[in-house]
């Protein structure tokens, strides 16, 4: 079906001189070495899809990737589901990429956290990349100290601090694969990480910043550590960093402190050369990087394996041509780091971005990240739709800060809804780069996202990036029109996609546990449409205009896609219109606002069809009223059509999340349709106590269509 668009005509930016982009200088660079005469993006997209060998060759050389880059790319003939092999001859080293300012006076990072009653002007901390890689250097002789190899995990169950990324770049220098656990993860959550991959070391901290308090971090490291003893007979080495509380002299047996750890690599000087360089291991490109975790909400997590040069490749075409950052920017971005967004950050780096590092929570004083834009002058903000939508119910930075130095701001994670693009230009800065991004972990990249060439326009990512084939298809695997919903597929092969779930062959595995992990890999991203790479995101696709090839609409998860009476939607259509009528800031306390909701479809008629329910969530104190009730269908009718009206609404005290702050309506779904609360993996989760609610709920919405 044709999915109704809220975007306006007239675009909310439109680039000032997009010819002077670093895309269409790039651009002009491919015309002049290909005798081309491209001269639109649309015209560079459609040959960085039709011609990707030739294309991502370039790539390398237009960002300036160290290392051997060889003649061979890939198989142009390949489909993805091959995954086929990519610049099989290259040897590179991501840290290596990482590291190439060496600048004394640049700044690598400034870290930075919230304020406590205790500690009201907590201090920054400053690191050139001169300092950084110093850092680096010692923890690389420290790792060779503990006889770590090529292929070994090292583990982080850490917060978003300066020994975290340290430890991150000197456990890959050396081809050591990178395994991340947020620090507000459970105990039970991380062990169920931790477990599959056996990681040799771990890195964590003693405590952690959040909502105006220091929460102590050692019991939950203490837990997991146990359990990995008692469930896999596995003992890691322990690295406890940045002592909060300098308790680091009563670490338990065999723990160390970072001091002493840093000081053992500066004595030993392993992995040096004479002059006391790095030894950078470089490896091939599908050398694995890191391995990223799905959400695991409904199963056992996926380890989900990341190539080097995929990784290395894609972020320096994202982050250098389509974003055009340059070494002077200051680069924010709010996340743990268990989100994809921390290596997302990190990337930055390979651009001499200086990068900010935070730790504590976005919105407790929702002037506090505003101010850190006009202290440290950030003029990229990356943040959460979720954190923007917050936001706007509570604060107007424009007027109360500066804000001059911002021209971009990157949101992901869920839909941005249409009703917040008017609140970014309207309340942040109306000059600004709104990028809403997609891509996910499973990728570690982006689908379609920012470009500093091309305007931007109501309720729209800007465009498909460059080299990412991206179609919709419908159920049946029919490529679907601009302007019709569809499901997010890419056609050709990428060289971000995953190498595999873990384990992968060759690193000791069993045969048959390589077996089910290439399997499941295959069920996860080709089952659906076999050749092609089936993301799980509904969406569409707008027609082109000002030479962009179409915006993409995102719709929803396609495991959330609602279909009565045969008419399929995405949940965003249903919230962007309670964002729109019911939350408009900063009408707080109006009884017709909604704090937030959650729609979800519930089987009926034995199965053959099925009825939306939308739970809401209103203010403290108010209770949902039939006037209310009806406004909302109303709206909904009006704004969409009749068949997109709830069925029921259902007021609810909470709306589940996960911890990356995803709204879980696979899990209600599940739950509002006969499945057990004991099936539902609570680790995954932000709040897990308020499933019960709608376990309660459950009974009464099945015995109303049984």
């Amino acid at each position: 079906m044709s999915v109704p668009n809220d975007s306006q005509d007239d675009p909310l930016f439109k680039p000032q001189n997009p010819e002077s982009s670093r895309c269409f200088g790039f651009l002009s660079k491919v015309n002049k070495e290909r005798g081309l005469s491209l001269r639109s993006y649309l015209d560079l997209y459609d040959w960085s899809t039709t011609h990707i060998d030739l294309f991502w060759g370039d790539v390398w050389d237009e960002v300036g990737i160290i290392g051997q880059k060889g003649n061979h790319v890939v198989d142009e003939a390949a489909a993805p589901a091959a995954n086929p092999s990519w610049f099989h001859e290259a040897r590179l080293n991501w840290a290596e990429n990482m590291l190439s300012c060496r600048s004394k006076e640049r700044l690598a990072l400034i870290q930075t956290t919230e304020p406590t009653p205790d500690s009201p002007n907590p201090p920054e901390r400053q690191v050139t990349y001169a300092e950084l890689y110093d850092t680096v250097a010692d923890l690389v002789s420290a790792l060779h100290g503990l006889g770590l190899h090529p292929g070994d995990r090292v583990a982080s169950y850490s917060s978003n601090c300066f020994e975290n990324l340290a430890a991150c770049l000197a456990s890959t220098a050396i081809g050591c694969i990178w395994v991340s656990a947020a620090a507000d993860f459970g105990a039970d959550g991380v062990l169920e990480r931790f477990e599959q991959v056996q990681p040799r070391i771990i890195f964590s901290v003693d405590a952690v910043v959040y909502n105006g308090k220091v929460h102590p971090h050692l019991p939950k490291v203490e837990t997991l550590l146990s359990c990995l003893h008692d469930r896999c007979s596995l003992q890691p080495k322990v690295v406890i960093c940045r002592a909060n509380e300098r308790n680091s002299e009563n670490l338990p047996n065999g723990w160390q402190s970072w001091e002493n750890f840093i000081a053992s690599g500066r004595e030993n000087k392993l992995g040096r050369t004479r002059n006391g360089e790095i030894e950078w291991c470089r490896k091939g490109f599908d050398w694995p990087l890191w391995i990223l975790f799905s959400s695991g909400t409904t199963g056992r997590p996926k380890p989900i394996v990341h190539r080097a040069g995929g990784i290395l490749l894609q972020a320096k075409k994202e982050l250098a041509i389509c974003a055009d950052l340059h070494p002077e920017d200051i680069f924010f971005y709010y996340t743990t780091t268990g989100w994809m967004m921390w290596n997302f950050l990190v990337s930055g780096l390979s651009l001499g971005c200086t990068l900010i590092l935070y730790d504590g929570s976005p919105l407790r004083d929702p002037a506090h990240l505003w101010n850190l834009v006009d202290r440290l002058r950030i003029t990229v903000f990356g943040t959460s739709a979720k954190y923007l939508d917050h936001l706007s119910k509570v604060y107007k930075p424009r007027g109360r800060h500066d804000l001059s130095t911002l021209r971009h701001i990157y949101s992901t994670g869920s839909p941005l809804a249409h009703a917040l693009f008017d609140y970014v230009y309207e309340h942040i800065h109306p000059g600004v780069l709104l990028a809403s991004i997609t891509g996910g972990t499973d990728i570690c990249s982006l689908f379609a996202g920012m470009c500093t060439a091309l305007p931007v326009y109501r309720g729209e990512i800007q465009c498909r990036l460059l080299g990412m084939a991206i179609e919709t298809f419908s159920p049946e695997g029919v490529k679907t029109a601009p302007g019709h919903a569809g499901e997010l597929v890419c056609v050709r092969p990428f060289p971000c996609m995953p190498v595999g779930f873990w384990p992968l062959p060759g690193f000791g595995a069993p045969q048959e546990a390589v077996e089910a992990a290439a399997e499941r890999f295959r069920q996860a991203y080709f089952a659906q449409y076999k050749h092609v790479w089936y993301h799980g995101d509904h969406v569409l696709i707008t027609p082109s205009r000002s030479g962009n090839g179409g915006g993409l609409i995102m719709l929803g998860r396609s495991d959330g896609v609602l279909n009565p009476g045969g008419i399929r939607f995405g949940t965003s259509e249903i919230y962007d219109v309670l964002a729109a009528c019911f939350s408009p800031p900063p009408i707080r306390d109006s009884a017709s606002t909604i704090e937030d909701a959650l729609a979800v479809g519930q089987t009926i008629e034995g199965g053959t069809d099925e009825r939306m329910i939308l739970f809401v969530k209103l203010p403290a104190g108010r209770t949902l009223s039939i006037e209310l009730e009806n406004k909302i269908k109303a709206e909904i009718r009006s704004r969409r059509s009749p068949r997109h009206v709830p069925a029921r609404i259902v007021q609810v005290q909470d709306i589940p999340y996960t911890l990356n702050g995803k709204r879980v309506e696979v899990l209600v779904k599940k739950i509002i349709n006969g499945a057990p609360i004991s099936n539902i993996n609570p680790a995954t989760l932000r709040n897990p106590e308020c499933l019960a609610e709608f376990a309660r709920v459950s009974g009464t919405l099945r015995g109303e269509v049984d």
